[in-house]
């Protein structure tokens, strides 16, 4: 309680200041020719579409930004359809970018980082923000304190100017494999822009889960659609704009401020619907097309397979389900496979050597379900059975280890029949969002269903010596749902 204290005061003292700009209070250059006086003021730039910090460890954190040339994002003007999804209506697919609701425009310049604690900095070197990478930029920083608080000052200027301008935020870096700190993390999938519950802010579950105070995110897949209308995303500068619109919305700007992220892929926010490697093109984006605009905005170090310690009672596995993948309809066999054989060998190695109370698998898609039978794109379905099966043998036999999924749009916590292997889906970010299951249609997995919208939150402490873990579901507004509470086993 005292820890979660200082944090709140830290952020609410030191955090949460309005960005400013420096350039307003430099005076204007002045140019003078044929007895007239021209002044020249050089153009703002902009944190439009907000920062995020990433890859958080014990001692290290990747941050990303992109620099635009507007402060605010286009306004939305076009109205939407009453159901599933909220499709805008009459939407020009063909009209310029730049002007489609959402649109930030971005700028070419210069991208500094400053991390303060306790009286000391440690300062970046200033990072082009390059029209090539959409203007998008990562900045590394290793070697930092286990459990420790980390205010950040972002500065961004133009080439060749002084005229800067600054945006705060804050992160905790994880504790070490020893420390018994309590971890409080949330989780969410499936986000499309149009699916909105607020024309202002965006998504309610955003800030329904800023007020829980987590210590980190995971989003799980689908953070955008490319292939839902308002645009279709078949070009490189409208899947981009998909990006643009999306972290413009102020829910999410004010979550990431304050809150780390890890970020997985699925097949909308890569491509389209089920994609694997050997996928036709979207329009004119194709599937390389989709992977640089990923990496453009999805801060990841190294392999997009990967695992993080939190501490001596928490260790999660974020997974890779679409770069390594066999073609959904070829016959299944033992070849078969979603995650190839480097990613599944390098799961089992590093699921052997960890001591952690609790394992969590964060997967993009199913591997218990149920899940629809026409489906043919994950472990749950029959068309990867073989990958599946050995998938659930493998999890269940490990001590305390559980599956959080994304890519369902409905809530569920299930149990395999026949090996007992737990899951449990967020289901999407709204309401508007849920859709492609019977809430009558209970089946002998359930544990819990409900076919609406939110998010979920884990919690891992102690009572006593004894370690805990929570998973709780709950709606865009953040009322608990639903509750399933384990002991170390």
């Amino acid at each position: 309680m005292k820890q979660k204290s200082r944090r709140s005061f830290f952020k609410k003292a030191s955090i949460s200041l309005a960005s400013f700009s420096l350039s307003s209070l430099l005076p204007p250059v002045l140019a003078t020719g044929l007895n007239q006086r021209v002044f020249k003021i050089e153009p703002e730039v902009y944190f439009t579409t907000g920062f995020k910090t990433a890859e958080v460890s014990s001692n290290s954190a990747l941050l990303w930004t992109r620099i635009c040339s507007q402060p605010k994002p286009n306004p939305i003007i076009h109205k939407r359809e009453e159901k599933v999804f909220r499709h805008p209506i009459e939407f020009d697919e063909n009209m310029p970018v730049e002007q489609m609701d959402g649109a930030v425009k971005g700028i070419g310049g210069l991208v500094r980082a400053t991390l303060l604690n306790a009286g000391k900095n440690i300062k970046s070197e200033w990072y082009p923000a390059l029209e090539e990478n959409d203007f998008t930029v990562e900045i590394p920083f290793d070697e930092l304190k286990p459990e420790t608080a980390y205010q950040i000052i972002w500065e961004a200027k133009l080439i060749n100017s002084e005229n800067i301008f600054e945006t705060r935020g804050f992160f905790q870096t994880a504790p070490d494999s020893n420390s018994r700190k309590p971890i409080q993390l949330v989780t969410s999938t499936c986000q499309y822009f149009w699916s909105y519950d607020n024309d202002t802010r965006g998504f309610d579950s955003y800030d329904s889960m800023s007020r829980l105070n987590p210590d980190f995110f995971v989003h799980t897949g689908d953070y955008i659609y490319y292939d839902k209308p308002g645009p279709l995303a078949k070009t490189i500068a409208k899947a981009r704009h998909k990006w643009h619109a999306m972290d413009s919305w102020s829910s999410l700007k004010d979550f990431f401020k304050n809150t780390p992220i890890y970020m997985e892929k699925d097949d909308h926010d890569l491509l389209k619907d089920d994609v694997y490697p050997t996928s036709d093109a979207y329009g004119e984006l194709t599937f390389n097309d989709g992977l640089k605009i990923w990496n453009e905005n999805a801060p990841i170090r190294n392999k997009p397979y990967r695992t993080f310690r939190w501490g001596k009672d928490l260790q999660m596995w974020l997974v890779e389900g679409r770069e390594y993948r066999s073609a959904n309809k070829l016959e299944d066999s033992p070849q078969k496979t979603i995650w190839g054989s480097a990613q599944k060998e390098w799961f089992q190695e590093t699921v052997k050597a960890s001591d952690a109370t609790f394992k969590i698998l964060f997967s993009p898609t199913p591997v218990v379900g149920p899940d629809r039978d026409a489906k043919i794109d994950n472990h749950a379905n029959k068309s990867f059975q073989n990958e599946g099966d050995w998938l659930r043998d493998y999890l269940s036999a490990q001590k305390d280890m559980y599956v959080v999924n994304g890519d369902r749009h409905w809530q569920y916590v299930s149990v395999d029949g026949k090996t007992g292997l737990m899951e449990f889906g967020s289901g999407p970010v709204s309401d508007a969002h849920a859709q492609g299951w019977d809430q009558e249609d209970l089946r002998t997995e359930h544990r819990f269903l409900r076919v609406n919208g939110g998010f979920m939150g884990i919690n891992v402490f102690r009572e006593g010596d004894k370690p805990v873990i929570i998973f709780t579901h709950y709606d865009t507004n953040g009322n608990s749902v639903h509750e399933e509470r384990f002991p170390e086993s």
